[in-house]
């Protein structure tokens, strides 16, 4: 890995400036010469300096060269910090040296095949190898000092009680659905009869057993205990807050594993609710995109791009009623959501927000619509179902929808055009 090179093909050195470049090259000749420590050192002033860079005015308007920096000074700071750790540096850990990863990959820009995303897996698996290395030494001396990750009761306990349900069907967004409203489900249809009875004709529809190879339902069953294994200790953003129209909601950078004893197993007695929506969980964490696969129907569209989201959150996370520009499809893996669709053509009687920011969401609380405000709300037309694991969802553009967490949830949409 040539980063001098790559730092002088990606980063404009007249945007970054003259200074910011002789700091970059010190770091990095200290890493080339095992100055872990200075090294270091020289990493995380040049990141708060960056981040400053970052943080000035509109994103879209941040020249790419500032984020290119981040990611690469990002990787140089990582690997000084795993040196030190493999040194014995007892001031390091590795779920910072992985935060350290995950900070470029939030803020920065990908460059080299997403270098930081590969870096991140490399370190995990020689981690593990040093980690497993060592239980195995020490249980031969009779001294169990590292302890091997073992299931706790609560996280099993909590996805198969909440996935049962037994006060579901009291719920009355459930209750609510009829034969007439409720969503048609078909059983893995070919793409061409895909093709012509739902994508051409832009109907929503549950389709089951197309899931089945997925790992994640499989040989690599997802659950709160094998998350917290692959992902535990990466750093993501969490929405904190009912919704995201609330006044009060905010987000928070935590790690995998706060976030799940937090605000799903709710060890620490918090009552918020927290969730980790529309992130880009699998291009940070690779090794859990192998778990899933992307629907062959998303290939009937123009391009081959689509944008993967990861959506995991406590029973109770709510999406409120809005609409995506692209085709979706919503797969859900842990847990069961309830979802109700309205066409486009229900647009008027769903009063969308007049600001440019929320224009494609609903001023409407489906649950408890203030029909005074909005009086022809009562008219508007849906669909709904509730989805459950291994079942997907074909959502058309600008369907709007209404989502609902019953159970712990770990749902995965795919955009595409």
């Amino acid at each position: 890995m040539d980063l001098p090179t790559l730092f002088g093909e990606v980063v404009n050195k007249k945007v970054i400036g003259k200074a910011a470049e002789v700091q970059m090259f010190s770091a990095l000749s200290n890493l080339s010469s095992s100055r872990f420590k200075e090294s270091f050192g020289e990493c995380k002033i040049m990141l708060d300096f960056i981040w400053e860079q970052l943080n000035q005015g509109h994103w879209k308007d941040v020249d790419i060269s500032w984020r290119y920096a981040y990611t690469i000074v990002s990787v140089v700071k990582a690997l000084s910090e795993y040196a030190l750790l493999r040194r014995g540096d007892n001031s390091f850990t590795f779920d910072q040296i992985m935060k350290s990863c995950d900070m470029g990959l939030l803020m920065g820009a990908p460059v080299k095949d997403n270098i930081l995303a590969r870096l991140c897996s490399n370190l995990r698996e020689d981690y593990q190898k040093i980690t497993k290395s060592n239980f195995d030494e020490n249980q031969q001396h009779g001294n169990s000092t590292i302890k091997e990750s073992k299931p706790t009761p609560d996280s099993k306990i909590d996805i198969d009680v909440a996935v049962k349900r037994p006060k579901l069907m009291q719920e009355e967004l459930v209750e609510s659905i009829t034969a007439e409203t409720s969503i048609n489900k078909i059983s893995c249809p070919s793409i061409e009869t895909f093709r012509r009875l739902y994508y051409a004709a832009e109907t929503p529809v549950i389709i089951t057993d197309a899931m089945e190879g997925w790992p994640a339902l499989g040989n690599r069953k997802w659950t709160l205990d094998y998350i917290k294994q692959m992902a535990g200790y990466r750093t993501v953003p969490i929405e904190l807050g009912s919704k995201y129209t609330d006044e009060s909601w905010s987000q928070k950078l935590m790690t995998v594993r706060e976030f799940i004893d937090t605000y799903i197993e709710r060890k620490t007695g918090e009552t918020d609710t927290g969730y980790l929506a529309q992130h880009q969980l699998f291009n940070q964490i690779p090794e859990l995109q192998d778990d899933i696969l992307i629907p062959d129907y998303c290939y009937l569209g123009d391009s081959e791009d689509v944008d993967i989201n990861a959506w995991f959150g406590p029973k109770g996370t709510v999406s409120p009623v809005h609409y995506d520009p692209k085709q979706n499809f919503l797969a859900q893996v842990i847990g069961e959501k309830y979802i109700r669709i309205y066409p486009y053509s229900e647009t008027d009687k769903l009063y969308p927000h007049d600001t440019t920011l929320l224009k494609n969401t609903s001023q409407v609380d489906i649950e408890h619509p203030d029909l005074e405000r909005f009086p022809r709300f009562k008219d508007a037309n849906y669909v709904e179902c509730v989805l459950k694991s291994g079942q997907m969802l074909y959502i058309p553009p600008k369907f709007w929808h209404f989502v609902k967490s019953l159970s712990v949830s770990f749902s995965v949409s795919f955009w595409w055009e």
